[in-house]
């Protein structure tokens, strides 16, 4: 029997385990893809694997196309010592530099542009060739791509472009595979916002919390069941978009 295998990239933390996880519960094969957090990949990996599922992970510094090949060509292995059929890349991964945009540092803007925006790109053309007989393309964006983040200047920028990128592929790659993406608003603090600073956002928003993880992975489950969707950004932020 052929399994449907599905590509998660930045798959070990935060956001994209969520994904994986929910992935594996419905049933699918795992490619998890990680940079440098190898622990938590094995980690990921082991709890992918109650769910019954085939798990690969695979190492890659996306900002670095070369990188980006060597990662499609070790899938190419898989693919062809496996009987499992490659359908469905959730582009997850992401960088979030701070700086204000008048002293932002080349380096931060770059790094977010590449990893953000240009690596969903280069994935997406790699994963079409492989997609042979239709598929779906998930892209994680923000509902920073709709607010001016003064603090975030390279990533609400490069969020935005991904909204765009998305519309674009949506059109260009139909009627055989259909490319969405996923707005989470407020859902795992990261490092660059204190504790305080969180609770206030959270004051602010018009639900008055945090979405949970099902909350956010619920959308790609909907967008799997729904053939009928492409181009479409799925805001899941308790209301921030209307601040």
């Amino acid at each position: 029997m052929t399994k449907q295998l599905a590509l998660v990239t930045g798959g070990a933390r935060r956001l994209g385990k969520a994904f994986a996880l929910t992935l594996a519960r419905m049933g699918y094969d795992l490619a998890l893809h990680y940079h440098k957090s190898e622990e938590a990949a094995r980690q990921t990996k082991v709890e992918l694997e109650t769910f019954g599922a085939q798990v690969h992970l695979l190492q890659a510094d996306l900002t670095q196309p070369d990188q980006i090949q060597r990662l499609f060509s070790d899938l190419d292995f898989i693919l062809h010592s496996s009987r499992e059929t490659f359908i469905l890349l959730v582009n997850s991964a992401s960088l979030m530099p701070v700086g204000n945009p008048r002293d932002l540092e080349l380096r931060d803007w770059d790094s977010a542009l590449d990893l953000n925006l240009r690596a969903p790109f280069l994935l997406t053309q790699q994963a079409v060739k492989r997609m042979t007989g239709g598929g779906l393309i998930v892209n994680v964006s923000d509902i920073g791509a709709q607010k001016a983040w003064s603090r975030y200047p390279s990533y609400t920028v490069s969020k935005a472009g991904l909204e765009s990128l998305t519309k674009l592929l949506a059109r260009s790659l139909a009627p055989t595979i259909r490319v969405n993406a996923i707005a989470p608003g407020l859902v795992l603090r990261s490092g660059v916002v204190t504790p305080e600073q969180w609770d206030k956002l959270v004051e602010r928003l018009p639900l008055k919390r945090a979405a949970t993880l099902d909350e956010i992975t619920s959308a790609l489950e909907f967008l799997i069941r729904n053939k009928y969707i492409t181009g479409q950004t799925i805001v899941v932020d308790g209301g921030y978009s209307l601040l």
